[in-house]
């Protein structure tokens, strides 16, 4: 029988999101709370029960956008989604609900953010990898682990006299995370978004603050989930660049993380061919394609909304000239849109 999740039933949701190996940080209930908060947008959040148990959940968004079109999407914003079920049955019956209601709202397409490929006969984007590694027990292992010339970064960060401390509050972070975005030439989440994260999540949600003489260097957020830590919306202040604040910002991330007992470090995603896939790899992390399929309803063909886009160069080569001030103001109106 499929259900639509309450509130009531949270708990319920995430005894068996924990419960399950393929189950990721963003399959949590607690998800829900965040995108109607801090998006406003319609959530669709089903499971299928049986004799009273849940075997199978969906977590579905809907964004109707003026520039970015109509879409149904498990999860967004998260880099990780889609059907999680014990048996097939309630696999089938999840997809064949979400295709219902994906025509139901006549959306352009319907989006499943499958680690791994589910759908073959469905389109799926060659263009994100994940990274992932387990951690050592011994912190000196992890660092003698990093490649020779990515650990020279770190230990330049080290020598400059970096430190690291846990902030309780979002503002430094909100800080180095907008301007290292608005150099990148792309519009960026809102502060009361990551204000909404802290609230919801609590002790699994994180900030790390990279500080130099007391000036803000780097800032990340960091999930906690399972035996596994996500560094996940982070950046650098004009700072960074010399003092390798970003280098030594990871490493203090991953350094702590083994400290708390954590084993897998999980970079997230990257799109092939950016500066950030090749950070990752030059940490020694290897690329593992992700699937995230489609099933088109009023789209003809797969949506290509990505900073690699051809047709975004002159609005992201505008964006990187715009004052902070005014990203600040007009990129999460932007941004919440953005899948």
């Amino acid at each position: 029988m499929i259900k639509t999740l309450t509130n009531d039933e949270y708990s319920r949701w995430d005894d068996f999101v924990m419960a399950h190996h393929e189950a990721t940080f963003f399959h949590q209930a607690g998800w829900q709370q965040v995108i109607r908060k801090a998006f406003g947008h319609d959530t669709y959040y089903i499971y299928v029960e049986n004799n009273g148990l849940i075997t199978g959940i969906l977590p579905l968004v809907h964004i109707k956008s003026l520039f970015f079109g109509n879409s149904l999407v498990s999860i967004a914003p998260c880099v990780y989604g889609g059907i999680v079920a014990i048996n097939e049955e309630s696999y089938i019956t999840l997809d064949q609900e979400a295709c219902r209601l994906a025509t139901m709202l006549k959306v352009d397409y319907l989006e499943m953010r499958n680690q791994v490929q589910k759908t073959p006969e469905r389109p799926y984007k060659e263009l994100y990898v994940s990274f992932s590694k387990e951690l050592d027990t011994d912190i000196e292992k992890n660092f003698l682990a990093i490649p020779r010339k990515q650990r020279a970064m770190v230990r330049k960060g080290i020598e400059a006299g970096l430190n690291s401390v846990i902030d309780t509050k979002v503002d430094r972070l909100y800080q180095a995370y907008s301007e290292s975005v608005r150099n990148l030439g792309t519009p960026f989440f809102s502060k009361k978004y990551f204000q909404t994260l802290k609230d919801v999540f609590k002790d699994q949600c994180e900030i790390l603050t990279v500080l130099h003489n007391g000036y803000l260097v780097a800032s990340v957020m960091n999930f906690y989930y399972k035996d596994q830590v996500l560094p996940y919306y982070g950046g650098g202040t004009e700072l960074a660049r010399n003092l390798k604040g970003n280098d030594f910002m990871y490493w203090e991330v991953m350094r702590r993380a083994v400290e708390k007992g954590y084993k897998v470090f999980d970079y997230g995603r990257s799109k092939i061919g950016t500066g950030s896939y090749s950070f990752k790899k030059n940490w020694g992390f290897i690329p593992k394609p992700i699937f995230y399929e489609f099933y088109l309803v009023n789209a003809k063909t797969m949506p290509d909304i990505n900073p690699l886009n051809p047709k975004y160069r002159y609005f992201i080569a505008a964006w990187k000239h715009l004052p902070l001030a005014v990203s600040q103001w007009v990129g999460p109106w932007l941004s919440k849109d953005l899948s």
